[in-house]
């Protein structure tokens, strides 16, 4: 109890240090922090849902397919209006929340379970993830969702701000194609057939981006909203895109 006080005095002690800091370094917007949350959602769910196979047609996809790709609009979102800097902190707390999830699911799945409980089975096919699945995914999620706020960053910057859905666009692709690219060979290399792997990160690429375009003009019209609310447009001049380089501030 001690040691936690000591701890919680020290943050405290750091957030009273920063108040007298300018408003748009040290705060952050209601909007942001709702965008924060449904990002993490959206990546809880979306292990849990991959524990499914579904069949769309002749085409075999994991059940991560219905919310995942909500995750990279969101990346969209937060990088056209706030910039790299705040996608990039966006990216970096989801993937670490997304990682206690998984580890706290994974301390559970190894604790045996009470003698009247017969669910064992049905428990760890959800929160069983393997460690090679969850490597796998943990790194591409990282490379994917990096990429695809770079792309964002950099087009925008190029285009003067012009032609959001081609950079909504372009960016899923890039995006989606790094995630499939180290996913599969990741995770099922050696578990699939060879022809197979090739097979499944177009399908994934191709389905995901389809999602991007269908709800592109809802996210047009979130996009606009938020600026107009907010109040800024961030455009990434002369920023750093080192990806460990945490900090409130756009530069």
């Amino acid at each position: 109890m001690y040691l936690c006080s000591r701890f919680f005095n020290r943050v405290l002690g750091n957030l009273l240090k920063n108040k007298n800091m300018k408003e748009n370094k040290t705060q952050v917007s209601i909007l942001f922090m709702l965008f924060s949350m449904l990002f993490t959602i959206c990546l809880i769910t979306s292990n849990l849902l991959g524990t499914k196979q579904i069949a769309l047609g002749n085409i075999s996809v994991t059940g991560g397919l219905i919310i995942f790709p909500i995750s990279y609009i969101i990346n969209d979102c937060v990088s056209e209006v706030w910039g790299y800097s705040k996608a990039r902190l966006l990216i970096w707390v989801g993937f670490l929340m997304n990682f206690f999830f998984v580890t706290v699911c994974s301390i559970c799945d190894m604790i045996p379970g009470a003698p009247y409980w017969d669910n064992e089975a049905g428990f760890h096919a959800i929160f069983g993830l393997a460690p090679r699945i969850a490597f796998a995914s943990f790194i591409a999620f990282l490379a994917g969702s990096f990429i695809n706020a770079y792309v964002m960053s950099r087009m925008k910057v190029r285009s003067k701000g012009k032609r959001f859905s081609l950079r909504a666009i372009a960016s899923t692709v890039f995006g989606e194609s790094a995630d499939s690219l180290f996913f599969f060979p990741l995770a099922f290399y050696g578990v699939i057939p060879d022809r197979e792997l090739p097979i499944l990160m177009f399908w994934q690429v191709v389905l995901k981006t389809a999602y991007e375009i269908i709800v592109l003009p809802l996210t047009i019209q979130i996009v606009k909203k938020v600026k107009e609310h907010e109040g800024v447009d961030v455009y990434d001049e002369n920023i750093s895109y080192n990806i460990f380089k945490l900090k409130m501030s756009q530069n």
